[in-house]
């Protein structure tokens, strides 16, 4: 383990931990599926669109980067 992976799994332990902490309070506009909803605006059309977009584009990348 190296300093990148430590980093790296504190940042999505924590976030796991805010996550399930949301979920258990019943404070679903803390969890993250409701913070992506307001940042990428996916009540109106071009939000949505823009976020399948976008998130096509990750993902597509993510793969390539991950396996190459």
């Amino acid at each position: 383990m190296n300093a990148g992976d430590a980093v790296w799994g504190g940042l999505i332990l924590a976030g796991a931990v805010f996550e399930t902490w949301a979920l258990r309070k019943a404070r679903q506009r803390d969890t993250l599926s409701a913070a992506t909803r307001r940042w990428f605006w996916v009540h109106t059309k071009a939000g949505a669109a823009v976020f399948v977009v976008g998130w096509v584009a990750f993902s597509v990348w993510w793969i390539d980067h991950v396996i190459n």
